[in-house]
């Protein structure tokens, strides 16, 4: 069933995030790229969290195209799986954010241009 809630494309300004941030807050900074732009986190945030602090979803779903936020937060539910950019899979829950990581949203951005389906 297609979701009610809107998609957003890579080009358009950042929506408004999922999460906020109330503690922790003087752990040093690092930039990482999501959907081609530079966006910050935390040294120690998890993909997800980092992602969830810029927009309210983590992915698009690669079936319907849905988005996606996570479900269980604990790596169990296969739900915050994401791509870098070079199309490595990655589990946002338990993944840290490191310095310079390019991940995307979209399924189909991380097979573009690789002559096959991921």
């Amino acid at each position: 069933m297609p979701s009610s809630l809107p998609s957003t494309p890579a080009a358009a300004p950042r929506r408004e995030p999922q999460f906020m941030r109330v503690a922790e807050t003087q752990r040093a900074p690092l930039r990482f790229f999501l959907d081609g732009h530079e966006v910050t986190a935390l040294q120690g945030d998890t993909l997800l969290t980092a992602v969830l602090m810029q927009q309210r979803r983590v992915r698009d779903s690669e079936f319907s195209g849905a988005p996606r936020a996570g479900f269980c937060l604990i790596g169990a539910c296969q739900d915050c799986w994401m791509r870098t950019e070079d199309g490595r899979r990655l589990r946002a829950c338990s993944t840290l954010v490191t310095e310079g990581m390019r991940v995307l949203t979209r399924f189909a951005d991380a097979s573009a241009g690789q002559g096959e389906a991921r």
